[in-house]
């Protein structure tokens, strides 16, 4: 999720370098919500953050974040037994994660194999280019494509996404 945060509305590449500058003040060590908190919270040292070239307002997200994961607010250990819109919820409750972003991470990270994230530009791209339709598909144009694909619109989604960069 952290690095979701890092990756909103920017380059893949940028996200990557600034993330990897946030991995490097934890050498050695797990990223914990706990040490999250130290470093960016109300007493952090803030030359020690400075230099990841974060916003203030993804660094607030953050911060946000690892306040909500020390309060239990985010059921980790319940995911599997959570359906895909109960986890959104959870984590759509946390400043900064909206629905793409969650949807990004019941793809990616907990494979969840039926999404459909109808707010993908990339996606709405693959079926402007399929269908050969004059303009990009608004969201909720983007829903009865993904249809034919239940039970696994998520590895449609990935072929429809490489279908944009061959």
């Amino acid at each position: 999720l952290c690095r979701s945060i890092f990756a909103q509305q920017l380059s893949t590449k940028i996200a990557e370098l600034l993330f990897a500058r946030f991995e490097n003040l934890f050498p050695r060590q797990r990223i914990t919500p706990a040490k999250v908190i130290e470093l960016i919270g109300p007493r952090a040292d803030e030359a020690k953050f400075k230099g990841v070239g974060l916003s203030r307002q993804k660094r607030a997200y953050l911060l946000d974040l690892a306040r909500h994961f020390e309060r239990g607010e985010i059921p980790v250990r319940r995911f599997t037994r959570m359906s895909d819109d109960e986890i959104v919820d959870a984590l759509t409750k946390v400043n900064g994660i909206g629905r793409w972003t969650a949807e990004m991470f019941l793809i990616f990270v907990l494979n969840r194999p039926d999404l459909w994230p109808v707010d993908d530009l990339g996606l709405r791209e693959a079926i402007k280019r399929i269908h050969k339709l004059d303009d990009r598909p608004k969201a909720k144009d983007c829903i009865a494509h993904g249809e034919c694909f239940k039970p696994y619109r998520s590895i449609a989604t990935w072929y429809l996404w490489r279908s944009l960069s061959g």
